[in-house]
């Protein structure tokens, strides 16, 4: 497994247990950098710490855009899972849009329900489709939506 989708694969195992108890993600973030045991990849940082930034804006949108699920009802693995594939596609320019949805997809399959990729897959496709200019990120300083 390439580096990168490990660090994701620790953001969302980050962002799913703060959400479970409760905590804000950053301050998880910042107990298991303590512990160090194992190490905390820079990359795992800096997805925690954009959806964490983020927050409001992603889960707004995954509110507007997951047709039938509201955000309390979805599977806490697969709201973590789409948290980190919305901060990569609309506030990371290092990450190629196909890339942040294929890796979100991964982690579902790996990680979630059998009808999770698929569900993923959606979401993250139509805020691609409505959200971005051809292919391109966000201006800077633009909000999506």
């Amino acid at each position: 497994m390439a580096a990168r989708s490990k660090a994701r694969k620790r953001a969302v195992d980050l962002l799913y247990e703060a959400d479970l108890r409760g905590d804000d993600p950053v301050t998880t973030l910042a107990d298991r950098i303590a512990l160090s045991d194992p190490p905390i990849n820079d990359y795992t940082i800096e997805l925690v710490e954009g959806v964490a930034e983020h927050q409001r804006e992603i889960d707004d949108m995954l509110s507007d855009y997951s047709e039938g699920w509201t955000l309390d009802r979805m599977p806490g693995v697969d709201r973590a899972v789409l948290r980190i594939g919305l901060y990569e596609l609309l506030w990371s320019d290092d990450v190629p849009d196909a890339v942040a949805i294929d890796e979100a997809v991964e982690l579902a399959k790996a990680l979630s329900t059998d009808e999770s990729p698929k569900f993923v897959n959606g979401i993250l496709g139509r805020v691609l489709r409505d959200q971005l200019p051809a292919g391109g990120h966000p201006t800077e300083g633009s909000q999506p939506g």
